[in-house]
């Protein structure tokens, strides 16, 4: 069977979003019956919300390898990689740009 994209409207926001050909294949192979009540964006919200996405991360303490001052971020440092704080790394992608 071949399919082709369409335009749905999201039951939360109400924006158009495509189902593409590629989802609905995929839909098909899962066997599911309906096609998708919610856009991405809707649907990922709707997610974290259900999955705890309210619960607060696990942060960790580190010394700034641009200022030295120390500060927390919400990933496991490698010791071979440099962490900054916000203000050093805003600094840092600024630069890059």
């Amino acid at each position: 069977m071949a399919f082709e994209d369409k335009t749905l409207v999201c039951k939360e926001c109400g924006n158009e979003f495509i189902f593409t050909a590629g989802e609905q294949e995929f839909y098909a192979e899962k066997g599911f019956e309906n096609q998708p009540a919610r856009c991405r964006d809707c649907r990922d919200k709707r997610r974290r919300g259900r999955d705890g996405g309210n619960e607060q991360r696990q942060m960790y303490k580190v010394i700034c390898a641009g200022c030295g001052k120390e500060t927390e971020v919400p990933f496991e440092p490698k010791n071979d990689r440099p962490v900054y704080c916000r203000d050093c790394f805003n600094k840092k992608r600024a630069e890059r740009d």
